[in-house]
C-alpha cells in the first residue's frame, strides 16, 4: 500500500512527532477495520475530518482509501490543521494540500461549523482523529460542530473510534454551561474517560446539539480495548504533546494556561516543566524558544524561567491515584508574588467555572475542593455508562 510522498522536511516532521511507544499490543482501531467500513463507503463522495494521527498502520487513512477506491471530495481540519503543524491558537487556512491535492477546509477559528454548501457534494463524513480526553481538547468540540452540521444537513457521519489514553479515570469540575466556550461545550468534568465515539453516543443521546437535533452516526469500535488499558500513543496528538507523559500531565497542566506560569511552549519539554522568570525555588530551569508550526511566540520567550521538571510523574502519582493533582496549583498560587494578576480570564473558561479560581484564592483545601465536585460527578459517572461502548475501568 502506497504511502503519502512527503519532502525532506515533512519527513523530518513526521520523524520529530513520532513516539518512542507504540500501540497496546492487540488493540484494533476503528480506522483498521476497513473490512468492516468500506461497504458503507462504496459510490458514496466522502468528506474526511482528520489530522496527522488518522492512520490506519503505517499508512494515512487519506492513502488508505484512496486504494481502495474511494472517492474523497475534502478534507476537514481541525485545530493545529490537518497535517498538525499548527501551534494552539494558531490561525490555520483553508486551501489545497499540496500533496494529495485535496482542498482543506479549515475548522479552527471562523469557520468551527461546516457550511452548507461545504457539505452539499458530499454523501458521508468520516470522522477518524486521536483525543486526549480532557474536556478543553478541543477536537470534541469540533465533533459537536461537525454532528451538528450533519444533522441539519441530513449528512451521515462515521466515526473511526479511537482508545482514549486517559481514559482510565474520571476527574474534575463539571462544566457550568454559563462558561461553555470552545474549550468547553458540555457538562463534562474535566476528564471525561470516554473514546471519541463513545462521547459522540452522548452528544446525541442527551440532544446537546442546537434544536436538540441528532446525528445520524454510525460508530466503528475498536476491538479489544478496556478503559483499564493504558494506551500508548503512536503518533502525536498535536504539537506541545511529544510524549506519553506530555498526555497524561495534560489534563492537570492545562488549568495553568489561564495563569502566568509557563508549561515550558518552546522548549523540548511541553507541559513537562512549569515556571516563570520571578518564580521562587524550583529546581529547573528553561528558555523558551520560538519554534514555527509547535510554539510561534510562546510565553516569556527568550527569557530564563525557573520551576519544576515533572517528567516521571505520571508514573509515580497519576496512573495510579487515576486523580488531576492540584497541589501545584495550590503551591504556585501561594508563592507568587503578584497574586491578583495570577489568573487570567482564561482560568475560568479552563476550568468550566469561576469556583475552582475562588476556592483556590481562598485557601479551600484540596480535600475540600474534591468533596464539591462529588456530587455532579457523581451524576456524570451515571450518565456516562449509558454510551460505553467497551469494557469500564475499575470504580
Amino acid at each position: 500500500m502506497k504511502t503519502l510522498k512527503y519532502s525532506k522536511a515533512i519527513l523530518l516532521l513526521v520523524t520529530l512527532i513520532c513516539f518512542s511507544a507504540t500501540s497496546f499490543s492487540g488493540i484494533i482501531t476503528g480506522a483498521e477495520r476497513t473490512d468492516y467500513y468500506l461497504p458503507l463507503l462504496k459510490g458514496k463522495k466522502i468528506g474526511l475530518v482528520i489530522n496527522q494521527t488518522s492512520i490506519v498502520g503505517s499508512t494515512h487513512l487519506v492513502d488508505t482509501l484512496k486504494s481502495c477506491g474511494v472517492t474523497i471530495k475534502k478534507i476537514f481540519a481541525p485545530e493545529h490543521g490537518f497535517r498538525g503543524n499548527h501551534s494552539a491558537g494558531a490561525h490555520v487556512s483553508s486551501g489545497i494540500d499540496s500533496l494529495t491535492g485535496l482542498p482543506v477546509v479549515s475548522l479552527y477559528g471562523d469557520n468551527k461549523k461546516p457550511k452548507p454548501e461545504q457539505l452539499k457534494d458530499l454523501d458521508l463524513l468520516i470522522f477518524d482523529i486521536q483525543d486526549v480526553g480532557a474536556r478543553f481538547y478541543t477536537f470534541i468540540s469540533t465533533l459537536h460542530y461537525v454532528m451538528e452540521a450533519c444533522a441539519e444537513q441530513k449528512k451521515p457521519l462515521l466515526i473511526l473510534d479511537r482508545p482514549n489514553p486517559n481514559g482510565f479515570y474520571v476527574d474534575g469540575p463539571v462544566l457550568d454551561m454559563k462558561f461553555k466556550s470552545f474549550v468547553g461545550m458540555h457538562p463534562v468534568p474535566v476528564v471525561h474517560g470516554m473514546t471519541i465515539g463513545e462521547y459522540a453516543q452522548m452528544i446525541n443521546g442527551e440532544r446537546w446539539l442546537k434544536d436538540s437535533v441528532q446525528c445520524k452516526l454510525t460508530v466503528v469500535a475498536c476491538v479489544n480495548y478496556k478503559h483499564s488499558m493504558l494506551y500508548k500513543l503512536p503518533v502525536r496528538p498535536s504539537p506541545n504533546l511529544p510524549s506519553m507523559e506530555s498526555v497524561y500531565l495534560y489534563p492537570s497542566l492545562c488549568l495553568f494556561e489561564g495563569t502566568t506560569i509557563s508549561l515550558g511552549r518552546g522548549t523540548d519539554k511541553p507541559f513537562e516543566c512549569l515556571g516563570k522568570p520571578d518564580f521562587e525555588g524550583g529546581n529547573y530551569s528553561f528558555t523558551p524558544k520560538s519554534i514555527p508550526g509547535i510554539a510561534d511566540d510562546p510565553p516569556y520567550k527568550n527569557q530564563l524561567c525557573k520551576g519544576y521538571l515533572l517528567s516521571g510523574f505520571s508514573d509515580k502519582y497519576l496512573l495510579s491515584s487515576r486523580k488531576l493533582y492540584l497541589l501545584w496549583l495550590n503551591g504556585c498560587y501561594e508563592k507568587d508574588k503578584s497574586k491578583e494578576t495570577f489568573f487570567t480570564p482564561f482560568f475560568d473558561k479552563l476550568a468550566g467555572s469561576d469556583v475552582l479560581r475562588k476556592q483556590l484564592t481562598s485557601g479551600v483545601p484540596e480535600s475540600v475542593i474534591r468533596q464539591s465536585w462529588e456530587p455532579d460527578l457523581s451524576k456524570f459517572k451515571l450518565m456516562r455508562k449509558k454510551y460505553l461502548l467497551y469494557p469500564d475501568f475499575p470504580a
